[in-house]
């Protein structure tokens, strides 16, 4: 993690903005930062960019191999079956890159079951204008509407995919002092016009928004918290519970609630000081899974999970599926195929730091994949 406070900032528009806004309203919250520094209308790095690639700024699964959207299509056609196999069902990604795990998921379907495919509208949430046509163009032919949230897809069952979305919402940071545990927000550094990070809020005992576990942590430990996931799975859940359906969250976090500073920036993929370079660097952080599980099961749905993303993708067959393509593929492609998915389910990569984690209703069974896992079963 580069340290924000040993380097200077690169002056950006939203630099500009941010340091205003400190001195008229005083130290931002991080989730504030955050906000401004992806979703600003004109400079939003959300809104101004295709972030994904070689020529961008990191890689998700499926742009790192098709079969990761072929499983995730099986896994969404086999959830539809076994949950009713609903004649009308909203299939709805949320922070849907370029349309490639959408594209994967609808030609999977189309192959392996048709009737699934008859019987969904797809929907896709993003905000970024760029990355909107992006998508257009992965899903040419293909009907769809788009949204700038979740809650204005219509009223009915939904199959939701999430994968990597979580991590770019923003987030709260709270840090244990000597007077006990402060909000941890941005301000400006006089030094080098640019920012650090600082305790403001004056203590508060028996703080509602740390978990009882971490009360009494070290000094200088660092919790974090984003209201806005835990607000968007409570409104899957209340989805799933009321008009039935499911959904498949992967992400990379810990599965419960710990210490530690994830805020971090990724720029041509490499890590940056998430205080500079402001709108021009990813910013994301581990989720808390932990979190995600308690306001969905508030809200009256059924939580499965979360597992490795390398146990699930093995489960549900990526490996047979892999031997599938390569064997009509050539030496080259074969290589290319197989070491993909080799990426996706390394036990020392993403295979274990990528999660999975499954939203159904109480009537519904246990989702591929996720038979005889609990939390407890992953650290």
């Amino acid at each position: 993690m580069v340290d924000p406070q040993s380097l200077p900032a690169n002056v950006t528009p939203l630099h500009t903005k941010i340091r205003d806004r400190i001195k008229t309203d005083g130290p931002l919250a991080v989730s504030e930062f955050m906000e401004i520094a992806l979703g600003d209308p004109n400079h939003g790095y959300y809104r101004t960019r295709d972030p994904l690639g070689k020529a961008g700024d990191f890689i998700t699964s499926p742009e790192i191999s098709q079969v990761f959207g072929e499983i995730v299509g099986l896994w969404c056609a086999v959830t539809w079956q076994n949950t009713g196999a609903a004649k009308n069902i909203h299939l709805v990604e949320l922070g849907p890159g370029r349309g490639t795990l959408m594209a994967d998921i609808l030609r999977t379907a189309q192959n392996v079951m048709p009737a699934f495919t008859e019987a969904i509208d797809v929907h896709l949430v993003e905000t970024g204008k760029v990355l909107r046509q992006q998508q257009q163009e992965a899903l040419n032919g293909y009907s769809v509407d788009w949204h700038d949230r979740f809650e204005t897809v219509p009223p009915g069952p939904v199959l939701i995919v999430a994968n990597e979305f979580f991590d770019a919402l923003p987030i709260d940071q709270y840090i244990m002092t000597r007077e006990g545990w402060q909000e941890r927000r941005i301000t400006t550094d006089q030094k080098q016009d640019g920012f650090l990070f600082k305790p403001c809020d004056p203590p508060s005992e028996n703080n509602p928004i740390i978990p009882d576990e971490l009360v009494d942590s070290p000094i200088n430990s660092i919790f974090e918290r984003s209201s806005a996931g835990e607000q968007i799975a409570s409104d899957i859940a209340k989805r799933i519970a009321t008009d039935g359906g499911a959904a498949l969250i992967i992400d990379y976090g810990h599965v419960r609630h710990g210490l530690g500073d994830t805020l971090q920036a990724v720029k041509s993929h490499n890590y940056h000081c998430p205080l500079a370079t402001i709108g021009e660097a990813d910013l994301t952080a581990h989720i808390d899974f932990a979190a995600l599980e308690n306001a969905a099961k508030a809200s009256g749905a059924i939580v499965h999970g979360p597992v490795f993303q390398g146990g699930l993708l093995t489960a549900l067959g990526i490996e047979q599926r892999t031997e599938a393509l390569a064997a009509t593929a050539t030496p080259d492609q074969a290589e290319i195929l197989e070491s993909a998915s080799r990426r996706l389910i390394a036990a020392d990569g993403m295979g274990t730091l990528f999660k999975a984690m499954a939203i159904t209703s109480v009537a519904d069974s246990t989702p591929a994949g996720f038979e005889g896992y609990a939390v407890e079963s992953v650290s």
